[in-house]
């Protein structure tokens, strides 16, 4: 407790190492200053440090016997694996009971797919390299128990295949699943008749996102109709031609982006290079094989495909200790950040569209709801399903996984840091930002007439409550982190992104210096370059 003089804050919240080692040390770090001249605190900041340590410790046993390389995959990670990892968990505000959800809205990634056909030809190469590998050990007498015993004989699970990029039964299972536990989650939106008017699902053209939409109307609307033994309904499933999908495939409608892409993606490889020149060292030090940089890349692919398709984990992945799997995660998590990220702000602002379809969605609800419209006469919830490339600048848009101050900063269309490198932690990650299944849901509530401000917005990641930090400069009745008024998320993160249209963003001659560059002043190369010349190993 303060004294009377001092008035000192506690400086010590004790939380046990299970529950979060990473909030005790950034404690720990402020307790110089903090505690400065209370005696009592110091002695209570030492027995935190000793927490730290305990913490460090079980953190090094973990590393050696508890890791587990499916939570490290990128945006390869199944979507059970990463839906309820701690980074996402928060406590939810508590939603008033008077207050009911009148409209949803859903953006969804495609569940778990196959390879796609480019890559199974690289995993049929990677067989032959890895025999020719064995061959030349076997030639140096390189013993034998050096060799993993998968090696000489791997053989591609997906040899003969000529298509791939198909979403596969534990996808379908995921989309399915999902379905059902928004319908249980939110009864009241989900009570109506079927009609493609009220309950709006769209999907991308490309297959795997319309069969992800087809699993999830499964789930959502099971045990509703008469057709089988499920009792399932028939419902539609629309798509936009995907030359002309500026909500849900912009970024292969804007001309500007993919110009962007294609310049920067050397760049990026470059940015990479560095990792993987690392671990193709140690790994060909740790086994004697002359594993190239090409190989150590073919073989994280496999190690990604391998746990997250087929739950393996001890056959490629075992090749890479569990730092050197942090290390390509992040490597991996750059390129989405770059590519796809807060990078540079043409990445989410080309998503704009998608987020005023959100917004209009919410408008009609209003509107149907204050003119006292009959049920089933209106919409009550758009759901999409897409791509890794349409949620992870969704997410942006709203500002997810920011802080405060990095919220400021894309508000004025500023690139972010690169996100810091293992051990440092990180709030971008793709596993949990983007993994299969992925998905925002922005709930619509309508409070009681006598209430001011009347209709609240809450946001959800992955089905959990998630902070939008906007959200903390709230003036009144948010009630929380993730729970706020209408008005506010309109006034915070809509209006700000509307200051260029798509077809300027997308379509105009951003090298004009009479154009708006959505870049603000401080163009990517320089960001790009400055920030790798920071990037240590």
């Amino acid at each position: 407790m303060s004294d009377a003089k001092n008035e000192h804050v506690p400086c010590v919240e004790i939380t046990p190492c299970g529950i979060s080692c990473e909030r005790v040390i950034r404690k720990t770090e402020s307790f110089e200053t903090k505690c400065r001249g209370n005696k009592k605190a110091l002695e209570m900041a030492m027995k935190t440090v000793w927490i730290v340590l305990l913490c460090l410790f079980v953190i090094a046993q973990a590393d050696q016997g508890g890791f587990d390389v499916r939570h490290h995959l990128s945006t390869v990670t199944r979507y059970s694996v990463s839906k309820d990892v701690t980074q996402n968990l928060m406590e939810g505000s508590k939603v008033p009971s008077e207050c009911t959800p009148i409209h949803l809205n859903l953006v969804a990634r495609h569940g778990t797919r196959s390879p796609t056909k480019k890559r199974l030809r690289e995993l049929e190469s990677l067989a032959g390299r890895l025999k020719e590998l064995v061959r030349d050990a076997e030639a140096r007498n390189l013993p034998s128990d050096k060799i993993p015993g998968w090696l000489g004989k791997w053989v591609s699970p997906w040899q003969g295949k000529v298509k791939g990029g198909e979403l596969i039964r534990q996808g379908e299972d995921e989309l399915y699943q999902l379905g059902v536990r928004v319908r249980e989650r939110f009864p009241t939106l989900f009570e109506e008749d079927y009609h493609p008017d009220v309950y709006t699902i769209r999907a991308t053209q490309i297959p795997r996102a319309s069969a992800s939409a087809v699993a999830f109307g499964m789930g959502l609307f099971s045990e509703k109709g008469d057709l089988g033994p499920g009792r399932n309904r028939a419902f539609a499933v629309t798509s936009e031609n995907r030359a002309s999908d500026t909500k849900l495939r912009f970024f292969e409608c804007c001309q500007n982006y993919k110009s962007y892409r294609k310049a920067k993606e050397p760049a990026v490889d470059k940015l990479k290079e560095p990792v993987l020149n690392k671990i193709t060292a140690s790994v060909v030090k740790r086994y004697g094989l002359s594993f190239t940089k090409q190989d150590v890349s073919s073989l994280w692919f496999l190690c990604k495909q391998e746990a997250s398709l087929l739950n393996v984990t001890n056959q490629s992945c075992e090749l890479f200790t569990p730092s050197e799997v942090a290390l390509l995660e992040w490597a991996d998590d750059l390129e989405v950040f770059i590519l796809k990220g807060y990078g540079n702000s043409l990445n989410y602002k080309m998503g704009v569209p998608l987020l005023e379809d959100v917004l209009h969605s919410m408008e009609a609800a209003i509107k149907a709801r204050e003119e006292n419209l009959p049920p089933g006469s209106y919409e009550k919830a758009r759901l999409r399903f897409a791509h890794a490339e349409t949620i992870v600048p969704f997410s942006c848009l709203l500002g997810l996984f920011l802080d405060a101050s990095e919220f400021e900063k894309i508000q004025k269309e500023k690139p972010l840091e690169l996100p810091p490198q293992p051990p440092k932690t990180r709030d971008f990650k793709g596993s949990t930002m983007a993994p299969f299944g992925g998905n925002n849901m922005l709930v619509l509530y309508s409070c009681p007439a006598a209430s001011s401000p009347k209709y609240f917005v809450q946001v959800l990641h992955n089905e959990h409550p998630i902070a939008v930090p906007f959200i903390r400069f709230c003036q009144q009745g948010c009630d929380g982190k993730d729970f706020c008024p209408l008005e506010d998320f309109k006034a915070k993160v809509v209006t700000p992104h509307l200051k260029h249209a798509f077809d300027n963003l997308c379509n105009a001659n951003l090298d004009d210096p009479k154009q708006n560059h959505p870049s603000g002043k401080l163009s990517f190369w320089s960001w790009l370059l400055g920030s790798s010349q920071k990037t240590e190993l």
